[in-house]
């Protein structure tokens, strides 16, 4: 299991292949994606990083947090998130994630925040049909209809489908496929719809319905904080 990474949401555009046919894809912006901490087993009883992305003005910082950006030796971030990693993928802390950790043609589960929609009614929430257009129906064909039974129970049951809030929740998007990355912009183009609306952001993991293609970079594809890109253990092996 390999570390995910946190993600700017930066819209969508199209790219073609070389058939000429055009694919519909979602950029994504890795914004200085760099280790704060590591959870292990022995210290947390769990083994996953944490990452931090983006920055921040250090003033709005409270002083706990400050200091947990200077035990990392890191700016300040925006947007701090854990995942879970197998003992083996552990990357060292103050290395940056480049956007080649993930590779041309494998699949990856996208994590977001939803559009938030405001109150909305029945249909448009849970997609019932309405009621009749005619019929003895007046002004309310748009409503849900019964929400309960008469005096036995006399109650409407927890979990009712009637309107409400919709939207603005977590939402994950399975298996979509990244069409291409560029390292040096940090970007990432994936095929498809990403949960969220424009700057938010989303954390990118590994499909968990697809298996890992073997030219993935393990434990990942990251800068050491020197600067320098450290080898994957997946080249160091096909270069012996």
């Amino acid at each position: 299991m390999r570390s995910g990474v946190i993600a700017q949401k930066v819209g969508m555009t199209r790219v073609f292949t070389e058939a000429g046919e055009h694919v519909p894809v979602t950029v994504l912006k890795l914004a200085n994606v760099q280790v704060l901490a590591q959870r292990t087993d022995e210290k947390n009883g769990y083994t996953a990083l944490q990452l931090g992305a983006g920055t921040r003005k250090a003033s709005t910082v409270s002083r706990a947090e400050r200091q947990n950006f200077a035990v990392a030796k890191v700016e300040p971030k925006r947007k701090v998130a854990e995942f879970r990693v197998s003992p083996e993928n552990l990357i060292e802390v103050g290395a940056e994630i480049t956007a080649d950790h993930f590779v041309k043609g494998q699949h990856v589960d996208v994590t977001g925040t939803n559009q938030g929609k405001g109150f909305q009614g029945a249909m448009k929430r849970w997609n019932f049909g309405g009621l009749r257009a005619t019929h003895g129906v007046s002004v309310v064909h748009r409503s849900h209809g019964s929400t309960g039974q008469r005096q036995d129970p006399g109650k409407v049951f927890k979990g009712k489908k009637m309107a409400g809030h919709m939207g603005s929740v977590q939402v994950t998007t399975q298996n979509l496929e990244v069409v291409e990355t560029d390292k040096d912009r940090g970007l990432i183009l994936v095929r498809g719809a990403v949960p969220g609306n424009k700057g938010n952001w989303v954390l990118v993991r590994d499909a968990v319905k697809r298996a890992l293609p073997e030219n993935a970079p393990k434990p990942g594809s990251f800068r050491k904080a020197g600067g320098d890109a450290a080898p994957s253990a997946t080249s160091a092996e096909q270069a012996s």
